[in-house]
């Protein structure tokens, strides 16, 4: 009875607080419900037909977002965690509030952060994994790359049945060990616009097993390409490859699906047009596209037009009628590639938190490249509770003294650049900042307000 009881009240206090705007509701209710009912998600399994997780560093809320629109538009009923809140009370929580007893839901799509994927799977079964990548982040939090990867393949070693859906192109996540490996990568990438390419500093040196450095004859961005070295060992082969080509509003992936069987060299190709910018969203589109024909969907393309991205994943809203372009930014890899894509022309704000679901060390703020913005025509202002840092960091990376404004409090900054900008705004959060500015009522979906 506890079950049921905690689902009546979750959904009841989801009604509240929408109706209250008290409280974004992404975790209160599930750490309400586990309070109530503390093997809450042991009792879900039996109401959900197959289970798909995502986790690994970066994208894993663009990449279940993704599967979940494709889920969806098929006529499929799915939950989603999708405001991102993915340690366990918010997978309790968006389970809780969606969740329906009576009939049992085709998919849940649930993104799990990296450090909570064992406890979740401690009663929460699994059909799917899928990683992304694995990069530095929140080491306070984490400690170094081989800790998280270990937190992560806790996780697989307690669902043996699990199928691992994994990044070809990212060594650590390539070596994840399961009984099922289905690989997907990128073959190659274009760029329509010049512009857009670039290459980063900020990258890793990895060990092959047998502990010689691994080269590349291909790399992307940070570890990820086509590595190998010279014992032998090199980078498995997708069964979803692309060859993607960036345009600086959209993408075009054409994926190659390889047959898994020795005795047949058939492939089969399709061409997909993704709404999202940059090659970490290429990555992430690749990954959701190669899960959903796993299981089977076939008429994926004519569902891509119509995905709007979460909150802060490179979406656009509009202030005071200006265009604004809103991206998370999270640690220095995934900071670089949002860079890459800001527009000197536009007025920047960055806001910056350290509060705990940000990770409390912001030293990642000197590995990532803001040297990227020091050519920017406009004022660029810095907010959050680490803005002074954040100004800092801007003067050591060439940013005239001049062209910094420092406004500490989140809602005084919108509303100053909302009235100065003379063009397009782009707004780089981190996490916690994110969720501040979700409230924004200045923010709106179209022209007008």
């Amino acid at each position: 009875m506890d079950f049921y009881f905690s689902l009546i009240l979750a959904k009841a206090i989801s009604v509240f607080l929408h109706i209250t705007k008290l409280s974004a509701g992404t975790s209160i209710i599930g750490r309400i419900v586990l309070k109530i009912s503390p093997n809450f998600l042991k009792k879900c399994n039996k109401y959900i037909k197959t289970k798909i997780n995502i986790t690994g560093t970066n994208g894993k809320t663009t990449t279940s977002g993704l599967i979940t629109h494709i889920l969806k538009s098929g006529g499929n009923t799915v939950v989603n965690n999708a405001m991102g809140a993915n340690m366990l009370a918010g997978v309790v929580n968006a389970l809780s509030v969606s969740l329906n007893p009576f009939i049992q839901t085709d998919y849940s799509v649930i993104e799990s952060d990296e450090a909570y994927l064992s406890k979740i799977y401690d009663q929460f079964d699994a059909d799917y994994l899928v990683v992304t990548n694995l990069f530095r982040d929140q080491l306070d939090r984490y400690g170094e790359l081989a800790t998280t990867k270990k937190l992560i393949q806790d996780g697989i070693n307690k669902k043996p049945e699990l199928k691992l859906l994994l990044n070809a192109d990212d060594p650590l996540v390539a070596s994840f060990e399961g009984k099922s490996k289905i690989f997907y990568g990128i073959e190659e990438v274009y760029y329509a616009d010049e512009s857009l390419k670039s290459k980063s500093s900020t990258e890793e040196t990895f060990n092959c097993p047998c502990g010689k450095p691994l080269k590349y004859e291909k790399k992307f961005f940070a570890q990820q390409g086509h590595y190998y070295c010279d014992c032998g060992y090199r980078r498995p082969k997708p069964k979803y490859s692309a060859e993607v080509t960036l345009y600086k509003d959209y993408s075009i992936l054409n994926i190659i699906c390889h047959s898994e069987s020795e005795n047949s060299s058939g492939t089969k190709n399709k061409t997909y047009e993704i709404p999202l910018v940059g090659l970490y969203n290429a990555y992430n589109a690749l990954a959701a596209i190669s899960l959903c024909l796993e299981l089977g969907i076939d008429d994926i393309e004519k569902y891509l037009g119509s995905f709007k991205v979460a909150f802060g994943r490179s979406e656009v809203k509009y202030l005071n009628g200006k265009r604004t372009l809103i991206q998370l930014i999270k640690n220095p890899i995934g900071a670089n590639e949002v860079l890459k894509t800001v527009s000197r022309d536009s007025n920047l704000l960055i806001i910056i938190n350290d509060n705990y679901a940000d990770g409390r060390d912001v030293s990642w703020l000197w590995d990532a490249e803001f040297e990227r913005v020091n050519t920017n025509k406009n004022e660029i202002v810095v907010s959050g509770i680490r803005a002074n840092d954040m100004a800092l960091r801007l003067k050591y990376a060439e940013v005239p003294e001049k062209q910094i404004k420092i406004i500490p409090d989140i809602d005084h900054a919108i509303e100053y650049i909302s009235k100065s900008a003379d063009n397009d705004i782009t707004i780089l959060p981190t996490y916690t900042a994110l969720l501040k500015i979700n409230n924004c009522k200045k923010l709106c979906g179209g022209y007008a307000e």
